[in-house]
């Protein structure tokens, strides 16, 4: 009952912080209230977080010239309030700030792993077919239930889960279903990556309504190399979801699979002008991986090229220059996360078939959420082995047990006697982790010499 008191008065306390935030938007104003804001966080995260990070987010909140300042000020005046205010207070308060410390404690007393974000794939089902994507190999064959996906989502909350991504196949195939769960979970911050061709006014229309719902189109670069990829037509197609989600004020990102192919396109000048023109407020960018049985190691970076990417995402976000656009690099920002997130650590990915995997590139598993409960499936022998063996390489510039330390992943599997989960073709894990054993040689030179500072 105490912690529901609590929990009750902080997320009100946030919710009047975020609410005045939006609704004054004027620089000193938003300076002002940003400045409580990191107060009332300091308070309540107390040393979970380094000194020098309020440090660093007070000396963003009382510059008013400073390019955050200006980005969030962008984004107060120019997007829908009941969205930033909505998700702000799921995706920092509720996910990031509590729900983090309650996934810790509840980790520490069931002596496994718990997320505080979970992955999950409605479908398998898409009107595309990409190359290099895990859901390329899963045909359209396996569907999560409604019932399944507010199962996971209320168990998980008992445990501290409060962020939902979803992707698959195409997410948007079962907006409806998802939508349901906006409605029912008003305390979650839901997110799709989309190809964003089932963007319509109707969907613009329910974000508003619930909220709590934001979305990322994927995208590849400029038309030729997009489109090259992903399908004629499509570059057209997600600019024009761009454009209309622009009109209703809706916020959004996008999803970029970075290759040797296209890792100079996707972060060039002109691209990303372009996107933060067409109204893009962040980035993920995903290191592409050689998953699936006909996948090619042709896409994989050389060290040179994956150093790049490191550099430039930094540069991008930076606090001074870059782009008034938040990036986020999932293979390269493993530093600032302790290596690899997988396997519960923070994450974990639920496939459309029902299986509970480590990670949406990593297709073993032996724990199904249709036929189990989301704790037990968080017990499962190979998620123990990542909660016993993180992190699985002091380099966190080398954090993933696939693509940087094939050996380990193959090790586990074997261990814990997981099953291939792909839904399209088994695919062995030491035809996979072979994929990456060229790869992870070559990297590892380079990566310790950054990590030591020699390089």
């Amino acid at each position: 009952m105490q912690n529901k008191i609590v929990h009750a008065a902080e997320r009100k306390a946030f919710q009047t912080v975020l609410n005045g935030i939006v609704s004054k938007g004027q620089k000193k104003d938003v300076a002002e209230m940003a400045d409580s804001l990191v107060n009332l966080m300091e308070k309540i995260l107390g040393d979970s977080w380094k000194q020098e990070s309020y440090d660093m987010l007070r000396s963003i909140a009382t510059n008013p010239d400073s390019k955050w300042a200006r980005y969030a000020n962008h984004i107060i005046k120019d997007m829908d309030s009941k969205i930033v205010s909505t998700f702000l207070l799921n995706a920092a308060y509720e996910g990031g700030f509590r729900g983090y410390k309650t996934a810790q404690e509840a980790a520490a007393e069931n002596g496994c792993n718990i997320p505080w974000l979970v992955l999950m794939d409605p479908t398998s089902a898409c009107n595309m077919r990409c190359t290099g994507c895990w859901a390329a190999e899963y045909g359209h064959k396996q569907n999560l239930s409604y019932e399944v996906m507010d199962k996971v989502l209320t168990e998980g909350k008992e445990l501290g889960l409060h962020a939902c991504l979803f992707t698959g196949g195409e997410p948007l195939m079962r907006k409806k279903d998802i939508l349901r769960l906006c409605e029912k979970h008003k305390d979650v911050a839901f997110h799709a990556f989309t190809n964003g061709t089932l963007i319509d006014d109707q969907f613009c229309q329910d974000l508003l309504r619930v909220g709590n719902f934001m979305v990322s189109i994927s995208i590849e670069g400029f038309e030729d190399a997009n489109d090259s990829r992903r399908g004629d037509g499509h570059y057209q197609k997600a600019l024009a979801a761009m454009d209309l989600m622009r009109s209703y004020r809706i916020p959004f990102g996008v999803s970029i699979c970075y290759t040797s192919r296209n890792y100079k396109d996707v972060t060039s000048d002109e691209f990303l002008d372009m996107l933060v023109e067409k109204g893009c407020v962040f980035a993920w960018y995903f290191h592409y991986m050689p998953v699936g049985m006909n996948a090619s190691t042709d896409l994989l970076l050389t060290p040179e090229q994956r150093l790049y990417m490191k550099d430039r995402i930094r540069w991008i976000r930076g606090i001074e220059g870059g782009k008034e656009l938040f990036a986020i690099d999932f293979q390269n920002d493993g530093e600032f996360v302790s290596g690899c997130v997988a396997g519960g650590k923070y994450y974990c990915h639920i496939n459309a078939a029902g299986d509970v995997e480590p990670c949406v590139f990593i297709h073993y598993s032996s724990a199904n959420v249709n036929e189990m409960s989301f704790l037990d499936c968080l017990k499962q022998p190979l998620f123990m082995a990542y909660h016993d063996n993180q992190p699985f390489n002091e380099n966190h510039l080398r954090p993933c047990p696939m693509l940087e330390n094939p050996e380990i992943l193959k090790r586990l599997v074997k261990e814990t006697g997981a099953h291939s989960t792909d839904l399209e073709a088994p695919e062995s894990v030491e035809h996979l982790c072979g994929k990456c054993e060229l790869y992870a040689e070559h990297w590892a030179p380079v990566a310790e010499q950054v990590w030591e500072g020699t390089k």
